[in-house]
C-alpha cells in the first residue's frame, strides 16, 4: 500500500503538466526596412504576480514602443515595436537566462528570405542570427519539440504505458501502437491544415477518460485472469479510436508553438516523427521492464502491474475531474 501511495503522489505531483507542451517563444517579424515587431510568450510555472521578462534583441535595435503584456492561459504574452539600423544578421536574440528551464522557440521572419527557427535551451538561451537557415534547421527544431512533447506530456505517456501493459504481446503491441500512431497522425494533420477541429477543453477531458478506460480494462483483465474483453480482442481498434482524440491534443500543442511559413509540411512531419520517436522509446522501455521483471521476479509481475493500473487510473481520474470542473 505504501508503494501504491508513493506512485500515486508522484503522478499527481505532475498532474498540472498533464498535457502541457507550453514552451516559450520569441518572434521577430519585420514590418519594413527599419521596423520590426517583437512578440514573446513566457510560460507561468509558479503562482504569484507574473513578471514580464523582455527578451534580448540585436544590438542595432531598440524598443520604440512598449513593452506591453497580457495574461493568457498559463502564460504571459508580451509585445513591443522595434526600430533597427541595418540587418539583424550577426546579432543575438533570446534570453540571458531561461527562468524555470524548458525550451524557447525563436522565430525570425524577415520580409525577404526564409523564416528561421531556433530552439533555445537553458544551456543555450540565445542564438546568433545568420543570413541563411542551416540545412535541416526546421526538421531538427520541430523533431526535438515532438520528442519533448511525448516525454513531458504525462497523459499521452500514461496512455501508451497502459496500452503496452494491457496488450503485452509482441505483435499485438506493435499493431496497437501502429494504429494509435496512424490515428493521431491523421488528426494532427487534419487540424493543422484546418480540415477538422474541436475545442481544447473537451479534448483534454476525453484524453483523461481514455486513460481511465485503459486502467479499468487492465484491472478487469487481471481480475478475470486475462478474459477476452473487447479491448483485449481488438486492441488496435481501441487504440485507433483513442488515437484520433489524442491527435487533437498534439495539434493543440503544435498550434501553441506555431509553424514556420513556407515550411508547414516539413515542420508538421518533423514534429510527428519526434512524437513517434519518443513514443517508441516509451514502448521499448515498458516492454524491457516487463521482461526484466518477468525473468528476475516472476511472482511480483502481476502485483506490480496491478499497482501500476491503480496509480494510472487514479491519476487519470484526477485529471478528468479537474478538466471537467475547472
Amino acid at each position: 500500500m505504501r508503494l501504491i501511495a508513493a506512485l500515486v503522489l508522484l503522478l499527481l505531483s505532475c498532474a498540472a503538466q498533464a498535457d502541457e507542451l507550453r514552451p516559450g517563444f520569441v518572434e521577430l517579424r519585420q514590418r519594413d526596412a527599419a521596423h520590426w515587431t517583437l512578440g514573446w510568450k513566457q510560460p507561468l510555472s509558479a503562482p504569484g504576480e507574473p513578471r514580464l521578462i523582455v527578451p534580448l534583441i540585436p544590438a542595432n535595435c531598440r524598443i520604440a514602443k512598449g513593452p506591453r503584456s497580457r495574461v493568457a492561459a498559463l502564460a504571459l504574452v508580451g509585445s513591443a515595436e522595434l526600430r533597427c539600423r541595418g540587418s539583424l544578421i550577426g546579432g543575438s536574440a533570446g534570453y540571458r537566462e531561461i527562468l524555470g528551464g524548458g525550451d524557447v522557440l525563436l522565430r525570425v521572419a524577415p520580409l525577404a528570405g526564409a523564416v528561421q527557427s531556433y530552439r533555445l535551451t537553458p544551456t543555450a538561451p540565445s542564438a546568433l542570427l545568420v543570413a541563411e537557415p542551416a540545412r535541416g534547421q526546421v526538421w531538427r527544431t520541430y523533431g526535438l519539440l515532438g520528442i519533448a512533447h511525448i516525454l513531458a506530456g504525462w497523459d499521452h505517456l500514461l496512455f501508451v504505458t497502459a496500452l503496452v501493459l494491457l496488450v503485452r504481446r509482441g505483435w499485438a503491441v506493435a499493431g496497437a501502437v501502429t494504429a494509435f500512431t496512424v490515428a493521431h497522425s491523421l488528426t494532427l494533420a487534419g487540424v493543422t491544415l484546418g480540415l477538422v477541429g474541436l475545442p481544447a477543453r473537451p479534448v483534454e477531458a476525453l484524453i483523461a477518460l481514455s486513460i481511465v478506460f485503459l486502467a479499468v480494462e487492465l484491472l478487469r483483465a487481471r481480475q478475470a485472469g486475462g478474459g477476452p474483453s473487447l479491448t483485449r480482442r481488438y486492441p488496435w481498434a481501441i487504440a485507433f479510436a483513442f488515437g484520433l482524440v489524442h491527435g487533437f491534443g498534439f495539434a493543440g500543442a503544435l498550434a501553441e508553438i506555431g509553424l514556420p511559413e513556407g515550411e508547414v509540411a516539413a515542420a508538421l512531419l518533423a514534429f510527428n516523427l519526434g512524437v513517434e520517436a519518443g513514443q517508441l522509446a516509451v514502448v521499448l522501455g515498458v516492454l524491457a521492464l516487463l521482461a526484466v521483471l518477468g525473468r528476475l521476479a516472476r511472482d511480483a509481475l502481476v502485483p506490480v502491474v496491478r499497482i501500476a493500473a491503480y496509480a494510472i487510473g487514479i491519476t487519470a481520474s484526477y485529471w478528468l475531474i479537474d478538466r471537467m470542473v475547472v
